[in-house]
């Protein structure tokens, strides 16, 4: 009686690293199909039948795994359906040594074989296994060196200042691999150089353009980093990248050189420099978030004077985002910081209540002993840093939140006297919010916030009268109204009201003590027009 073979479920891999001939009636993807469904049936006598799914790759590389028809073969296999996996060579499974190991580990999980008609391996031997490793060695360095060749190639043409391809920068169009000035983007590119020359600004020429309605190629509004990236670009005087350098290229350039210079010397002049600010120092951020709920990052500008004035700034402001722009968009980064530093070490360790729930595991001794640790001891800006979950500026009060479970850390770290550990986000799940009441004083006209506690019982409306009358009319005349509309309007004579207009010279920190109602119960407004005068 003939021996029965086990019926051998063959399914057949076939890939073509480019598309290009796929749209012909008789393909590679085909032909290859083909040759190993005549070799399929000339093993029917050991029990090989093909499956009719067909796994087919057109226009994908055998460098990696991520192949449709790929991944679709290794479940089959996974799933017990495909016991041989027949290619016309090697190569069109993988070209990776790595890969092929991947393969031959889902093969041997399923007691599977892989086998190659045109240089007759199968994986089914130790032998058939050594040779294909061999040979994927070699195919593995063939492809690293065409890689390596393709770098080199591309390097030299660049040098030359050739285009090798991708998206032309705006004002460009491709054509014949080359690029060529853009009419109509083009012209938009000037403008954007001529404008920012004369503005002086990124901000200042984002509103421009939206005002003109004046946007990219795509018909989209230029964003703040859009136009960082256009003024900076050097391909807009005939020029092309490669690793940092820039040599002369092909093309034309569409911007004069004198132009261009001018913006990178406007760009450097404004230019922060964030390694002399050091931003991970400040006390706030990452955590400061105005009423809308944008975040605020630290930045400083210079004064006339040479003197750095330090802000926490919306980043609505800062992306030009003028519809989520809150009230209080600016801040002055010491007095927010001086504020915050001073209610952890006052209120914050005065209130018991706030931990009492929170001492509940301890005994009586250990809680006294842990109170009397918050109350001796100073809470450093990074103890403060590592407790604030979130501060909210809102425009007559400032919401701190702050986790129990990292203030419960901070109990410990008192109670075992250690340094305080930040704990990850995942484990903070609930929060305690204070509302602080707060004065804000605009100095400048606009130019800078500065921040005070409210005290209310202290408050001097009089003197609080006067600062937001010499401030209206201050405001009044840079607006350009007449000083005898303006007497009519407050109903002042014209000589009381250039002096009230004199406490527009009060150093602001005056300024702030009589808005928190801190200036002390015996200064007068003879007193305080009489310093106004000092300073004039």
């Amino acid at each position: 009686m003939a021996e029965e073979h086990k019926i051998l479920r063959c399914a057949i891999y076939t890939r073509k690293s480019t598309e290009e001939g796929l749209e012909l009636q008789f393909n590679s993807l085909q032909a290859q199909r083909e040759a190993c469904e005549a070799y399929i049936k000339s093993q029917k006598h050991e029990g090989w039948k093909l499956v009719p799914t067909e796994y087919d790759d057109g226009g994908y590389s055998g460098g990696n795994l991520n192949r449709p028809a790929l991944q679709r073969l290794l479940k089959d296999i996974a799933d017990g359906l495909i016991d041989i996996i027949v290619v016309y060579k090697i190569d069109r499974l993988t070209r990776s040594l790595h890969d092929f190991s991947k393969i031959v580990d889902v093969l041997e999980e399923r007691n599977a074989s892989f086998v190659s008609i045109t240089q007759h391996f199968n994986t089914s031997s130790s032998m058939g296994r050594l040779t294909l490793n061999m040979l994927l060695s070699f195919a593995q360095f063939e492809r690293e060196i065409t890689g390596e060749r393709l770098r080199d190639k591309i390097a030299a043409s660049k040098k030359k200042g050739m285009w090798m391809g991708g998206t032309p920068p705006m004002g460009y169009k491709r054509k014949d691999k080359k690029l060529y000035p853009d009419e109509p983007q083009s012209a938009k590119i000037q403008l954007i150089f001529d404008k920012y020359n004369e503005l002086k600004s990124v901000q200042r020429l984002k509103k421009y353009l939206d005002s003109q309605h004046i946007y990219s190629q795509h018909d989209r509004p230029l964003s703040v980093g859009n136009l960082y990236r256009i003024l900076q670009n050097r391909a807009y005087i005939g020029e092309v990248p490669h690793k940092g350098v820039w040599y002369k290229g092909e093309h034309k350039g569409i911007i004069e050189i004198g132009v261009f210079h001018k913006a990178q010397d406007t760009l450097q002049e404004h230019r922060i420099d964030r390694q002399r600010y050091e931003p991970q120092k400040s006390l706030l951020c990452g955590k400061l978030y105005d009423d809308k709920g944008n975040r605020m990052s630290p930045c400083w500008s210079t004064g006339s004077k040479g003197k750095k004035y330090r802000y926490y700034v919306s980043q609505a402001v800062i992306k030009c985002k003028s519809d989520k722009i809150g009230k209080v968009s600016k801040i002055s980064l010491p007095e927010i910081e001086t504020f915050i530093d001073k209610w952890f070490n006052t209120q914050f360790k005065e209130d018991k209540s706030v931990f009492a729930n929170l001492l509940k595991s301890y005994s009586v001794n250990e809680t006294k002993q842990i109170l009397n640790s918050i109350q001796n001891k100073t809470i450093d800006q990074e103890t403060q840093r590592i407790l604030l979950g979130r501060v909210d500026l809102l425009p007559e009060e400032i919401t701190l939140t702050i986790y129990p479970e990292q203030l419960c850390e901070y109990i410990r770290s008192l109670y075992e006297n250690r340094p305080i550990k930040e704990l990850f986000k995942e484990s903070l799940k609930t929060s305690l919010v204070f509302h602080v009441k707060y004065h804000i004083a605009v100095i400048d006209n606009g130019a800078k916030a500065i921040v005070g506690e409210r005290i209310e019982k202290n408050t001097n409306k009089t003197l609080v009268q006067l600062l937001i009358q010499a401030f209206n009319i201050s405001h009044d005349i840079l607006q350009g109204k007449q000083v005898k509309d303006l007497c009519e309007k407050y109903q002042l004579t014209d000589r009381y009201m250039r002096k009230i207009l004199t406490l527009r010279f009060l150093p602001a920190k005056v300024i702030l003590s009589i808005l928190d109602g801190t200036q002390g119960r015996e200064i007068t407004a003879k007193q305080l027009f009489e310093q106004a005068s000092q300073h004039k």
